[in-house]
């Protein structure tokens, strides 16, 4: 038995009583996916995750992968390998595959719901089973014989990897220097260098196909400055036959360089890749040229809500391990008894503070699994508006929107959550690697960081998913907000009204950073910086606001839960669901409204400064 702790009672809330009806399982398109199936699954992938996928957990951090500059290949910790072997071998990654590749059309909820479990349990090991997300973006981006490569890399279980970040280049993109040359044949050659490429190599199946961003040269009207010119690339490890999966025996020019050594995260191996040189790296372009950045937002968005996923599964597992000490480990009398020497020692679950700290993690956990689900509940809705041939753009956007909320806001507030509340729950213990919080501090800091750090987060969700369509996608969310809370029941009277107030706060903010992203487009330009100043307050604004009324939403259906009176398990499990909720209104939510102080408030001090007085 492995490190992880599953919270397999609340998943299963959150699609049948949270979701509920409106989740559509067992309804086209998913009339494979009732109830008891579904249960079913998760109760085998969460059996799978915690008792098999979690042992090489410590393994993948203390023996990490090894390179060989000799033979520039990376050979992965044995133990690590037989789970992911393991994992594969199951075929429960083949829900992510989608009906047209031959995969079973999974709902959105319950592809994250297992992903959950897997991302607690190991986390790299989902990063490296990428078969069925690259797969996707070929067969949806590209040609006939694109489709065929897809199939090939389902087919023969190939792992891909995204190809981006340049270190010269960071996350400005459009800097990137990789560029392609045509060749007689129509295949590529491309030729640079990228880093940070996350399971760049390793030795756990027969080839990596690696998505490459790079730009189109010496060809009349391809090329430009810019994200524009830039197309996307299959440029595979081994050489293959496209139409046949065959292997020529030829090693493609694209090859490990180093493995960055990092803070966390170890199993994953994180490469420098050369591409060139020597050796031509070859490969195909995907679909038609300059599509480049729209293609690999495909994969960029899906990396999003992973990171996501995996911040949501780390904090919940953090907090259940805390939880679990505060409940065995002694120390000290009950306060009312400080000054009596002779008092009884309690467990710490007794204190006040650690019990602050306990329901914070809780309501933490569960809202941004909440969070997570209702964001995937929005692509399920839309697959149901496409199977039945209508329109589901306004269900698309909204997913959108959410994308960097559940990415940026859920990892700070995970890692943070993680580092100042569960390992400090353990005190000194806690700092010690006999407990796997100071593995999940390490492992949950880069989560702030890939896909965008947390600032780019910001800046995406107001420039990119509010101010492009004058906030009419955001309005659709609070619309929803607002219709649910006519639902709430009456017992929770005083976080309906608080939740209220932090809508208006809310608008509040995006009003005045619409109208200052409007004045720079005019002749007052620096207002822009006021924006930029306050996009990330924005994104934790609305993070706390979502997480508060999924939170009351689930008090209000435990409430009606309550009075049927259920067995005594599940009457602890909805008095929680009640606790949390109060808790997060009354400490947290009072946040959004400083927070709006503090955005009307803002002014361009700070950018008038010369760099030397920092």
């Amino acid at each position: 038995m492995g490190h992880y702790k599953s919270n397999l009672r609340d998943v299963t809330f959150n699609l049948f009583e949270l979701l509920g009806p409106g989740s559509g399982y067992g309804a086209s398109p998913f009339e494979e996916y009732d109830r008891p199936t579904v249960s079913s699954m998760l109760t085998e992938v969460e059996r799978l995750a915690r008792e098999n996928l979690s042992s090489s957990f410590v393994e993948g951090d203390r023996t990490p992968p090894t390179f060989d500059p000799s033979t520039h290949s990376v050979t992965m910790p044995p133990g690590f390998a037989a789970d992911y072997q393991r994992w594969m071998d199951s075929d429960w990654w083949q829900l992510q595959v989608p009906a047209e590749l031959g995969g079973q059309a999974a709902p959105a909820t319950l592809i994250w719901a297992t992903a959950e479990f897997v991302l607690g349990a190991n986390p790299a090991l989902w990063v490296y089973a990428s078969t069925p997300t690259v797969a996707r973006v070929i067969a949806g981006n590209g040609t006939e014989r694109d489709q065929s490569i897809a199939r090939i890399l389902l087919e023969r279980r190939w792992t891909g990897t995204m190809v981006l970040t340049e270190a010269e280049a960071g996350s400005d993109v459009g800097a990137a220097q990789t560029n392609a040359v045509l060749n007689p044949d129509g295949t590529w050659d491309l030729e640079g260098t990228k880093r940070f490429i996350t399971a760049g190599d390793h030795d756990m199946s027969e080839n990596i196909l690696h998505l490459v961003l790079a730009r189109p040269v010496g060809v009349e009207g391809l090329g430009g400055p810019g994200t524009k010119g830039l197309s996307l690339f299959l440029v595979p490890k081994y050489d293959f036959d496209p139409v046949t999966g065959e292997l020529t025996g030829r090693r493609n020019g694209v090859r490990v360089t180093g493995l960055e050594h990092k803070m966390g995260l170890h199993a994953s191996a994180t490469c420098e890749l050369s591409l060139g040189g020597d050796e031509p790296a070859r490969g195909w372009l995907l679909g038609e040229v300059h599509q480049g950045m729209a293609q690999m937002f495909d994969v960029i968005e899906y990396a999003r809500m992973m990171v996501g996923a995996k911040a949501v599964a780390t904090l919940s597992t953090g907090y259940l391990n805390a939880l679990e000490y505060a409940r065995t480990r002694v120390q000290g009398p009950d306060l009312t008894q400080s000054r009596d020497a002779t008092a009884p020692k309690v467990n710490i679950v007794q204190h006040p503070d650690v019990r602050r700290s306990l329901l914070t993690q809780k309501a933490y956990a569960e809202g941004l699994r909440s969070l997570l689900l209702w964001t995937a509940s929005w692509r399920d809705r839309a697959a149901r508006k496409w199977y039945a041939g209508d329109d589901a753009k306004m269900e698309s956007g909204v997913n959108d929107l959410l994308l960097p909320v559940v990415k940026g806001y859920g990892s700070e507030r995970s890692w943070v959550l993680l580092g100042t509340e569960s390992l400090q729950t353990l005190g000194g213990s806690g700092y010690l690697v006999d407990h796997p919080l100071e593995q999940y501090v390490r492992d949950g800091k880069i989560d702030t960081l890939y896909e965008g750090t947390t600032a780019i987060q910001g800046q995406d969700l107001f420039f990119r998913k509010i101010a492009r369509d004058s906030g009419r996608t955001l309005q659709v969310v609070l619309d929803e907000v607002r219709a649910a809370l006519t639902d709430v029941d009456p017992r929770l009277a005083a976080e309906h009204v608080a939740l209220k107030s932090s809508v208006e706060d809310l608008e509040a903010v995006v009003d005045r950073l619409l109208k200052q992203a409007a004045a720079a487009a005019g002749a007052n330009g620096r207002t822009i910086y006021d924006v930029g100043l306050n996009a990330s307050r924005l994104l934790t604004m609305l993070g706390d606001l979502l997480v508060a009324w999924l939170l009351v939403r689930s008090a209000s259906i435990a409430l009606i839960a309550l009075d049927s009176q259920p067995s005594e398990t599940d009457r602890h499990f909805y008095t929680g669901k009640i606790a949390a909720a109060r808790h997060f209104c009354r400490l947290i939510l009072p946040h959004v409204s400083a927070e709006r102080r503090i955005c009307e408030s803002t002014d361009l001090t700070i950018m008038d400064l010369n760099p030397a007085a920092f």
